[in-house]
């Protein structure tokens, strides 16, 4: 969504089962915002999914399995790598190309599932790579490449402030704004910029992240 689309998104609801639809407003010869459809902030369904990550995730940390902290350390990171790099390089340019009542439909299916796969693939990367380090020696200061390591955890903190200070919030902010009876489409279009960019800028500093990581891993 960008600011072309100025006019408030506008939802009114009909009878039980039937699809949302647009209400003009006063002077606009009956040609008003799109509709939007009805939608979820939180995809509940998708919770127990979730829930079963992180037990999985606990369950890895506590029994201190190697195999399977390095495999939530680079699952998480590659996915978490792989979606901010989507958002910012493919899916942002693609939006600025679509209709506004098309950007309205992608961004009530597309957003409220970010809203937990994001924290999501965060907790994962940043728990199983800190309890994996822990397990290999690599967190103690003799480790010879430690400046190296340090390194990767300012980059990776700061990601992490952007993925849950920036990302989250704007998401939320998003989805808080299509539910009200009169969304306006402007801040809307705003907050989408900030998601798209701050995703792209994340995906560049994990680029640095995976340099840091094969060189480590070569050594």
């Amino acid at each position: 969504m960008t600011d072309t689309a100025t006019d408030p998104v506008v939802r009114t609801e009909g009878p039980p089962g039937a699809e949302p639809t647009a209400t003009p407003p006063p002077g606009t010869g009956g040609h008003g915002p799109p509709p939007v459809p009805n939608f979820n902030i939180v995809p509940v369904r998708a919770l127990p999914i979730v829930a079963a990550v992180l037990i999985a995730l606990v369950v890895v940390i506590a029994t201190n399995n190697l195999w399977g902290l390095t495999f939530f350390h680079v699952a998480g990171g590659g996915l978490w790598t792989s979606l901010d790099l989507f958002l910012g390089l493919v899916l942002g340019p693609i939006m600025g190309a679509l209709s506004i009542p098309a950007r309205v439909e992608f961004t009530t299916r597309f957003m409220p599932k970010m809203l937990l796969i994001m924290p999501t693939l965060v907790i994962m990367t940043l728990a199983g790579g800190f309890q994996l380090a822990r397990h290999v020696g690599n967190l103690s200061a003799s480790y010879p490449h430690h400046g190296w390591l340090v390194a990767s955890y300012i980059i990776v903190g700061v990601m992490s402030v952007i993925a849950l200070g920036l990302l989250e919030p704007a998401n939320l902010a998003v989805l808080f704004e299509l539910k009200k009876p009169r969304p306006n489409g402007e801040r809307i279009g705003r907050l989408m910029k900030v998601f798209i960019f701050t995703a792209g800028i994340t995906g560049l500093m994990q680029i640095a992240t995976i340099l840091i990581m094969t060189f480590l891993a070569s050594r």
